[in-house]
């Protein structure tokens, strides 16, 4: 037999559950409890007590007492010859039995059976008890009884207490099992988990007690009309309303409120704290997500209440009709009356009184247990409990963001909400990505101190002071204290806001956001409207770049690196750059298909345009006519065939890049000489087979670029310009290098390395004026002693021909040095010992001297 503990615990549930058991639920568990309870009694007494007196009925006018064997029934006052009144035996006075015995034995018999005849007659005339005599041996008394227990008992009366402990039970397993399913025990364990750890992290209490201090300040103020916060912070405020009503890009524009002193309770947080809150969050974002797709835990609360509520109404049916089967009295006919002489019998079930209490007190429960699944049932269905707003918390608290969630993740909080709303508020602090950011802000600036960020500024290529942060949470406060600072580089920083502190760095002039969404505060705005020149963005969709760029008036170059296709053109907002009127150089690093047409209104002050397209090719160009103001223009991977006929308007270019294009022919460069001020053209990494002799009409070029081609043979008719200083002919088919390469007087640098030079002309020697001249990677046999003509090379390239030796002659480049030497280490020491250490010694002293 088992205990009762040992059935209780089929009802036992972790304690941690309580939370999402709501009242009805644990009144029906103690209800269940208590018919368990019943049920286990009700069986201990039946076990124990229950069973059926029996006696016969002689009112049966079949009835004939002793007519057949084995019956010992009696009339009433008849007697039988071995018993007495008295319960003596009695002689038999058969004269059969004496008359064999002798005379004196006869005698005394006869003698007694006088005397016994006396008491008879004696006894007969006194008063007799009254009753029914039936001679059943007890043998048979309690075979009749257990006969009748199993034929004249109702069956009900017998099983009662086991259906009731069976009821009992599947009542207590259909109450907890959305506890126990896998699919379901594991995302409620979970969420009880996370929810504890919710309710008892410090942050809570800390965002909580924040909140309390921001109504009491908003309080303070509608009372006393007066602000707390600094002047500063309220004229930003005033300024701020100004701003939100002018329509900017499209839409109402205004910088983010200013953040008041943080309080210094939530500044006090411990680094483990800190880092358990950044779990939970992280827990409870991941959680939402598993569990918003799915109503599973819903329908099985709803599938099990059902199961209750059918369940109870069963019990109720067919237990009130049975009920009334339960009697004191009952009547039996087995068939045994060639048994005991009696058809029926008359009996009495002495449990019957104790069990019809019991049933009435196990339908009472049922019936409270039934109320309360029907009120379940009305809660379930009353409204949809698939969704859950947090509109009362985010009315009562600071975190205005808290998002509604929905399916099981809502039927959890409703759950909850049914235990104690305290758990649903809290738990909301850690669904606020205000809440997050907050925290991270905290944690950041505990990490970041102003020791750490110092360390990390080092001096760039333009000898700026420079500080590059990757990968952080956020913008350490104690970044706006490096007030010397020049050049600010940021990536992959999820938030950014600069405050109204970012006034003190007042050497800033150069930031990068890369992939950074920025928010700016009105007055740290207003600096960076004034006082920011350059400024990089570099984002994925062009919905990420602030609005607040294209207010910057004061700045002179933008560089915006991402997706400004010509479906997003429309989005990308150029035509709010008429507000930057101090813009001089703009680079758009994209896939653009054609120049967006807003970007002319820039025309009038832009000098500098560059498009690195991605190998997206650029149609329409025609835009470009109007930027009569350009200087420079760089189309870089824009698939361009030909150079496009728009650049020839452009009267005040100098400087033109066409770099890693498919343009094949440039016959169109004679009209190049209406850019009177054209001095650099780069026509590198492209497929031009040939240079036309009409590039002598160029007359002002100064530098030509066009390595990475297919050129087999330079045209005379290039060296024929005589402004040209810079000739990048590297990496082509040239085998000969025409004599006329001697007529450019002005030309300092020369790069035709890998190429298919065999020869070097002796002309070449006469530009006295070369101070770099790559020849690596060609077929050189021979290096003319007449290199020493070139006193003001600086720098050789010889490495990956055919030479034998390195002529004397050289040491008459003084100014070449040891690393500007690029060749072989065996035709280095080819070099006669006083040109090495003339080499090398001018090397040191120009060193010592440049210290």
């Amino acid at each position: 037999m088992f205990t009762l503990t040992e059935v209780a615990s089929l009802n036992d549930i972790q304690p941690t559950y309580r939370i999402l058991k709501p009242w009805w639920d644990v009144f029906m568990d103690y209800l269940g409890l208590v018919m368990l309870m019943l049920a286990i009694f009700a069986m201990t007494m039946q076990i124990t007590k229950d069973q059926v007196a029996c006696l016969p009925c002689l009112e049966d006018p079949d009835e004939t007492p002793g007519a057949k064997p084995g019956s010992f029934a009696q009339q009433p006052g008849q007697e039988t010859a071995s018993t007495a009144s008295t319960g003596a035996p009695v002689m038999s006075s058969n004269p059969y039995i004496t008359k064999d015995l002798p005379d004196e034995v006869a005698h005394e018999i006869h003698v007694t059976q006088q005397h016994t005849a006396a008491l008879k007659e004696n006894y007969v005339n006194q008063p007799q008890p009254t009753g029914i005599k039936t001679n059943l041996d007890y043998q048979q008394y309690i075979f009749v009884n257990q006969i009748c227990y199993h034929v004249a008992l109702p069956w009900y009366s017998k099983y009662f207490p086991y259906l009731t402990l069976i009821h009992t039970l599947v009542l207590m397993v259909s109450s907890n099992f959305w506890f126990k399913y896998p699919k379901t025990s594991s995302k409620i364990e979970h969420f009880v988990s996370i929810l504890g750890r919710c309710f008892e992290s410090p942050w809570t209490t800390k965002a909580l007690s924040e909140t309390a201090c921001e109504d009491s300040e908003e309080n303070k103020q509608r009372l006393t009309g007066t602000s707390s916060v600094p002047k500063q912070v309220s004229l930003e405020g005033k300024d701020e309303s100004v701003t939100s009503s002018t329509p900017m890009l499209g839409v109402k524009f205004s910088a983010d409120k200013p953040i008041g002193e943080v309080p210094s309770s939530m500044t006090i947080l411990d680094k483990k704290d800190g880092e358990q809150a950044k779990a939970l969050f992280e827990k409870v974002r991941k959680f939402r997500a598993h569990v918003e797709d799915s109503d599973f835990i819903y329908k099985l609360y709803v599938a099990q209440t059902i199961v209750k509520t059918v369940k109870f109404i069963l019990i109720l049916s067919y237990t009130s009709t049975f009920m009334a089967k339960i009697n004191f009295k009952h009547s039996c006919e087995p068939d045994i009356k060639q048994l005991t002489g009696y058809r029926m019998f008359f009996c009495t079930h002495n449990m019957a009184f104790m069990l019809n209490k019991l049933l009435i007190s196990y339908m009472a429960l049922i019936l409270i247990y039934g109320m309360a699944c029907l009120y379940s049932l009305f809660w379930v269905f009353r409204r949809p409990l698939k969704e859950y707003s947090f509109e009362k918390v985010r009315e009562e608290s600071s975190f205005s963001d808290i998002p509604d969630v929905k399916n099981d993740f809502a039927f959890l909080l409703h759950m909850v909400d049914q235990y104690d709303q305290l758990y649903s508020k809290r738990f909301g602090v850690f669904l606020s990505e205000v809440s997050e950011n907050k925290l991270r802000e905290i944690s950041l600036n505990h990490e970041w101190t102003f020791e750490k960020l110092r360390q990390l500024v080092s001096r760039n290529t333009q000898d700026q002071q420079e500080l590059y942060l990757f990968m952080i949470s956020g913008l350490p406060n104690a970044v706006f204290d490096l007030t010397d600072l020049e050049v600010l580089k940021l990536e992959l920083i999820p938030e950014v806001r600069f405050t109204a502190k970012v006034s003190q760095m007042t050497s800033l002039q150069e930031l990068h956001l890369c992939h950074c969404p920025a928010k700016v505060e009105q007055t740290g705005f207003a600096f960076l409207r004034d006082h920011l020149r350059c400024l990089h963005v570099k984002f994925t969709d062009v919905a990420e770049i602030p609005a607040w760029v294209y207010l910057l008036r004061s700045l002179r170059e933008l560089n915006l690196i991402g997706n400004l296709s010509s479906e997003n053109n429309k989005m990308i907002g150029l035509e709010s750059m008429r507000d930057l009127r101090h813009l001089k150089t703009l680079c758009l690093k994209s896939n653009l298909s054609k120049m967006p047409t807003n970007i002319t209104e820039l025309s009038p002050h832009l000098i500098k345009l560059v498009v690195h397209n991605d190998g997206t090719k650029l149609l329409v160009l025609n835009s470009l006519k109007k930027m009569t103001n350009l200087i420079e223009l760089e189309l870089h991977s824009c698939e361009l065939e030909r150079i496009p006929h728009a650049i020839f308007s452009l009267t005040n270019l100098q400087e033109l890049d066409l770099k890693s294009n498919n343009i094949r022919t440039i016959e169109e460069i004679i009209s190049f000489q209406h850019i009177k001020r054209l001095t650099c053209l780069k026509l590198w990494h492209n497929k031009i087979i040939t240079i036309p002799s009409s590039i002598v009409q160029v007359k002002s070029l100064e530098s030509l670029h066009l390595s990475h081609n297919k050129l087999e043979s330079l045209p005379p008719a290039l060296f024929l310009l005589p402004k040209l200083r810079h000739v990048d002919v590297s990496h082509n088919s040239i085998s000969v290098l025409p004599p006329d390469v001697g007529l450019l007087h002005n030309l300092q640098h020369l790069a035709i390395n890998s190429n298919k030079l065999e020869v070097l002309p002796k002309p070449l020697f006469r530009c006295t004026k070369l101070k770099v001249l790559c020849l690596g990677q060609n077929a050189l046999t021979v290096l003319p002693e007449t290199v020493g003509q070139l006193v003001q090379l600086t720098q050789l390239e010889l490495r990956g021909n055919c030479l034998d030796r390195l002529p004397a002659l050289l040491g008459n480049c003084r100014l070449l040095r040891k690393n500007g030497l690029v060749v072989e280490d065996h035709l280095f020491d080819t070099l006669p010992v006083e040109v090495k250490e003339s080499i090398s010694r001018e090397t040191n002293v120009s060193f010592t001297s440049g210290l």
